[in-house]
């Protein structure tokens, strides 16, 4: 990020009492403007506070450079308090995009959201999930019996995805994960790569006796029967990271870690 005065910063916090306090001693430090007016928004905790202040800021769309006050902290700088205005300066920019969802749940209702990191059906009883995975309009999987599916952008392939056993995938690639979660039957389909501007159909079958969630992020949809997720490349949300530990470096590092 370039710029030729010192950018406008404001803090927020998680609510834990290490973010809170980290959020006390910069504003000392640096001083602080209301999020409207700064340049870029300093998020102090973990990822999962990271994806809160990236919704936040859907409107506004002001850079946001995390530090690490968390307990996970894959998409936050470390922290440290000093020389934070050149760090800043200094940082790569990644630009992400958004998965949008539509889902239709039992009552006929359709509820739309936004996803930074991914969209997933997960099974809601004991009874496993049974779904229809349609791509572009084309029926490609016809039954996966499973614990749930998800879509992932390239940001969120190293969360959820890649616990289920989803591919990382590099910020650029301008492609999505479809990964199962705990496939039964067909029990070696492993997902698949699609295009960023694929249109992903999931149809809930059995959907009385077999009761699907979907989530985007944190906004959940109970007894869904229909979900539909595209990615939406009218949003750009910009994320900094310091010199040499930019997100695809640190996208391609995770892939070689042991």
């Amino acid at each position: 990020m370039a710029s030729a005065s010192p950018p406008r910063l404001a803090f927020v916090a998680s609510d834990r009492p290490e973010a809170i306090e980290a959020k006390r001693r910069l504003i000392q430090l640096y001083g602080a403007v209301d999020e409207d007016v700064a340049d870029v928004v300093v998020a102090l905790g973990g990822d999962g506070f990271m994806l809160e202040t990236l919704h936040r800021n859907l409107a506004k769309r002001h850079p946001i450079y995390g530090m690490n006050r968390g307990s996970v902290g894959f998409l936050m700088n470390d922290y440290h308090e000093n020389h934070l205005l050149e760090r800043i300066t200094a940082a790569e920019e990644a630009i992400i995009h958004p998965l949008r969802m539509s889902a239709l749940d039992s009552h006929g209702a359709r509820h739309h959201a936004l996803a930074i990191n991914d969209v997933s059906l997960l099974r809601e009883t004991r009874q496993t999930a049974k779904l229809r995975i349609i791509i572009d309009g084309r029926p490609r999987l016809e039954e996966l019996i499973c614990d749930g599916a998800l879509v992932s952008t390239p940001a969120g392939s190293t969360a959820y995805n890649l616990s289920a056993h989803g591919p990382i995938i590099p910020i650029d690639a301008q492609v999505l994960a479809l990964t199962p979660i705990s496939a039964f039957r067909p029990r070696r389909w492993r997902g698949a790569l699609l295009s960023h501007k694929a249109k992903v159909t999931f149809q809930i079958l059995e959907a009385d006796k077999r009761p699907v969630s979907a989530v985007a992020d944190n906004f959940e949809v109970r007894g869904v029967v229909e979900v539909q997720v595209v990615e939406d490349r009218s949003i750009s949300l910009a994320m900094l990271f310091d010199a040499g530990r930019s997100l695809d470096e640190r996208v391609l590092a995770e892939q070689f870690s042991t």
